[in-house]
This record gives structure tokens, C-alpha cells and sequence, in this order.
């Protein structure tokens, strides 16, 4: 988990963010004189919310400081947070429990059972991804939809990183500039309190240091709780192709996701290609 130091500091940077985003149209307040900028002043979010300015101030300069329920339900209401993003704050001030991977950096290897339902899933294309988004195993169908995800290196198979660096996955997504986001929405909204832990990984790092368009969606602090949706693929062979796109955790092992697109009404079935990931068996159970 990151630190309480790293959790204050991402609430701050979010509360911000949202401030910003706010009209005073929406919260009910008359249009601000022609040298404003946009958005709400920090004195007014905490007169709406009904507490101090210093206080809220304090809030978003990550200060020490706790935050009861009720004022953090009342800042939510304010802000128009989304029921995502109010559990989002939440997860950060310690009031909504989310699970929490002894090391959910490090979970880069799909236990094999997993790999074995994404091969009978047979025309499906899917695949499993880590806490930090690193796809750890896919099938035969969702290579054939995505050739690079075999070829691309052990340390650069991250779904954001794939998405935000790679020609194929922008020309494969016609909608790519909201996907994109979407994408990077729903993984802040999971990562909550490892946040910080998570941000720092290497491929979160080199999006920072490379991709203009990672580092303007990180600086929105956008947060999109994930939902099953329609997807549409520019596939360079098969043409456009509509799945809907689902997702899933093993009872036993819910730091894994499971992804799976499985064919809209009327769009057919294609045959997978075969190649598939798997990998290396587990060890057998020892006993005393």
C-alpha cells in the first residue's frame, strides 16, 4: 500500500483536479467576473461543503489531517463526484476496505488454471492481467485479434503501456482517444490506496516520461469505475469487428482480472489463431 503521505498528496491532487472542472453554473453560483479562471476557489468548495476554507485548504495540501465521513460525503456532493470517484475518496481516507495483494507488483505469472479457462474459452478473446495491469496470459482468439502482445518484451506487456505506445492498438480502436482514457480511469479507480505503490511501477513511469498524451489523462485524475460495454475493433484483416467486453476475478485469486470479449449479437464467430500463452507449471503442494 502506498504511503499515508502518498494517499493525502493523490486526495489533494484529486480534489483539485475536481475543483477546477466544476462551473459555478453547476453548483448554482452566479458567473465569475471576466479575469476569473475556471472552476470553483477552494473558499467556496468549503462554504458549499460547510466547513472551514483553511481547513479544505489543508486537504488538498495533503496535510495530516482526518477527514470524517461526513464531511468527505458532503465534499463528494459539492464536487458531483460520480459513485466511482466518491469511493475512490473514500478508499483513500480509509473508509471503503478494498482487497489488497501482499505485493501486487509482482503477481506477473497467471496461475495455470487460469490459463486453461482462457483456452476454452474457444473464439473468445481474452486475457488476464495483474494489479498493475501487466497481462500475464491470453488465448489463441485474442491473439489473433492483438499479434503484438507475444511479441512485445516481458517488462513492456502492460495493457497501458501497450494501449498508449503501440501504432497497432491505435489504428485496432477507432475510438482509441476515449478508450485510452477509459482505460487509465478504470485503473485508478482500482488501485485506490496503491496508488502510490502502483504509480511507480516501470511501466507507469516510462508512459510519464514518453507519451504526452499518458501524461495529460494522468494529470486529469479522471476515475471511471469499470462496466461491462460495447467495444468495437478496426481488425487489419477481419474488418470491424463488436464484442462486449466483461471482466472477472477468480474466487481464489482476486488480484487477478480476467477479461473476456465475447461476440455481439449478430457479429459472428471467428476462428481463433493458434498460439497461445502459457505458463510455467506450478510446483506440486510438498508436505511436512
Amino acid at each position: 500500500m502506498g504511503t499515508g503521505a502518498e494517499r493525502r498528496k493523490e486526495l489533494g491532487n484529486f480534489l483539485r483536479a475536481r475543483r477546477a472542472r466544476l462551473t459555478r453554473a453547476a453548483v448554482g453560483l452566479p458567473p465569475a467576473g471576466p479575469r476569473r479562471r475556471g472552476g470553483l476557489s477552494r473558499e467556496e468548495v468549503a462554504t458549499l461543503s460547510q466547513v472551514s476554507a483553511t481547513w479544505y485548504t489543508w486537504l488538498e495540501q495533503g496535510r495530516d489531517i482526518h477527514p470524517s465521513r461526513h464531511v468527505l460525503d458532503a465534499l463528494a456532493r459539492t464536487l458531483r463526484l460520480t459513485p466511482a470517484e466518491h469511493v475512490y475518496v473514500l478508499s483513500l481516507t480509509g473508509y471503503a476496505p478494498l482487497a489488497e495483494p501482499a505485493e501486487p507488483a509482482a503477481v506477473h505469472t497467471a496461475p495455470s488454471h487460469v490459463q486453461r479457462l482462457l483456452d476454452a474459452l474457444v473464439g473468445f478473446p481474452a486475457y488476464a492481467l495483474a494489479p498493475d495491469w501487466t497481462i500475464t496470459a491470453w488465448n489463441a482468439a485474442y491473439l489473433d485479434l492483438y499479434p503484438n502482445v507475444a511479441a512485445a518484451a516481458p517488462d513492456e506487456r502492460n495493457l497501458l503501456w501497450l494501449v498508449f505506445t503501440d501504432p497497432y492498438v491505435r489504428d485496432l480502436l477507432p475510438d482509441w482517444e476515449v478508450t485510452s482514457r477509459r482505460f487509465l480511469a478504470e485503473f485508478r479507480a482500482e488501485a485506490g490506496p496503491r496508488l502510490g505503490d502502483l504509480a511507480g511501477s516501470p511501466a507507469i513511469q516510462r508512459l510519464l516520461a514518453t507519451s504526452e498524451a499518458f501524461r495529460a489523462a494522468w494529470r486529469d485524475h479522471h476515475i471511471e469505475g469499470f462496466t461491462s460495454r460495447m467495444r468495437v475493433f478496426d481488425h487489419p484483416v477481419r474488418g470491424v469487428r463488436y464484442f462486449e467486453h466483461h471482466r472477472l476475478a477468480p474466487a481464489d485469486h482476486p488480484e487477478v482480472q480476467v477479461v473476456v470479449y465475447t461476440p455481439a449479437q449478430g457479429s459472428g464467430d471467428e476462428a481463433p489463431a493458434a498460439g497461445s500463452r502459457r505458463p510455467e507449471p506450478e510446483p506440486e503442494p510438498t508436505g511436512r
